[in-house]
C-alpha cells in the first residue's frame, strides 16, 4: 500500500476556487479519493489565523477530516493587502517528510513550489501530485508534477 503525504496551501486553494468557480474546495472528497489510493500518513493544512468564528469552524472541520492545521497570524498591510505566506513552512515540511512516503500531494497553484517538487522527485523518487485550479495553476508547477489533477466540479462544494 502506498503511503501518502498531503500538504494543503489553504489560502491559495480558497482564493483560486472562489475566483474561478465562486465555490469552495471539498477537502472531504479529496480525502476520500486519496484514501482509496493508499494510506494517508501525513496531512497538513496551512492557513492564516484571523480569529473569526467562520474560519475557526472551517479549521475544526479540517481537523475532523484528519488534517493537522498549521496557523500563521493574519497580517494586514497598511496598503490594505494581506499577508499570510506559508511557502517556506510548506517547503520545510515537504522536504522533511518526502523521504518517508511514496506520494506527496500538494494542493496549490503557486509556481514557487516547482523547484521543490523537482527536488523531491529527484532526491527521493516520490510521486508528486498537484491539485490546482485550471488557468490559475502555474504552468511550471503542472509541468514538473508527476500527475496534475485539475480542481473541477467533483472537488467543489
Amino acid at each position: 500500500m502506498k503511503t501518502i503525504a498531503i500538504f494543503a496551501d489553504v489560502q491559495n486553494i480558497y482564493y483560486t476556487t472562489r475566483d474561478a468557480y465562486g465555490r469552495q474546495f471539498n477537502y472531504r472528497e479529496l480525502w476520500k479519493q486519496l484514501s482509496a489510493e493508499g494510506k494517508i500518513v501525513i496531512a497538513n493544512a496551512y492557513a492564516t489565523q484571523k480569529g473569526d468564528d467562520k474560519q475557526h469552524k472551517f479549521q475544526k472541520a479540517l481537523e475532523h477530516i484528519g488534517f493537522k492545521v498549521k496557523l500563521k497570524p493574519y497580517i494586514q498591510r497598511s496598503d490594505g493587502s494581506a499577508k499570510g505566506d506559508w511557502d517556506v513552512g510548506i517547503t520545510i515540511d515537504v522536504m522533511d517528510k518526502a523521504k518517508e512516503v511514496d506520494v506527496v500531494v500538494l494542493l496549490s497553484g503557486d509556481g514557487d513550489f516547482d523547484l521543490l517538487l523537482e527536488k523531491i522527485k529527484t532526491d527521493y523518487g516520490v510521486t508528486a501530485k498537484v491539485y490546482g485550479v485550471p488557468g490559475l495553476t502555474a504552468k511550471t508547477l503542472i509541468e514538473v508534477s508527476s500527475v496534475y489533477h485539475p480542481i473541477e466540479e467533483n472537488l467543489l462544494i
